[in-house]
């Protein structure tokens, strides 16, 4: 995969609980290559990286586990993941206003959010349901 495919696919995996950024992925990319254990292949003008034999040596060794990303979506809860989907959406829809909106739509798109934000941490600061916390 090129670098930009590989952020994405790890962001797609983990259900957009990790979403690493370049700054983090190539040095990584970088100390596998000294390790022999990818190596990148210049393509169309873009680097692709692939395992070396080594590196699919070791991918085998470490495929009787649950994968990385498997461990992370089984740390979170489902209310978690459709709390996330849900704020993706609204952040979708916060740069559509803050793009394509009047001034007056993105004041009060503004107002919106301050409430929002200010109804949430009442939500937590009340009772919760069922006797705890979630």
């Amino acid at each position: 995969m090129y670098g930009y495919e590989m952020l994405e696919e790890l962001s797609r995996r983990t259900r957009e609980l990790w979403r690493p950024s370049p700054g983090s992925l190539y040095p990584a990319l970088r100390l596998l290559e000294e390790q022999a254990l990818v190596r990148s292949v210049a393509e169309h003008g873009r680097r692709r990286f692939e395992l070396t034999d080594r590196g699919h040596a070791l991918q085998a060794q470490a495929a009787s586990g649950a994968a990385p990303w498997e461990t992370i979506i089984s740390a979170v809860g489902e209310g978690t993941l459709a709390l996330r989907s849900a704020l993706r959406g609204v952040e979708l829809a916060v740069s559509q206003v803050a793009e394509a909106g009047t001034p007056g739509q993105k004041a009060t798109a503004e107002a919106l959010l301050t409430e929002l934000r200010q109804r949430l941490y009442l939500l937590l600061a009340g009772p919760s349901e069922g006797g705890g916390r979630r």
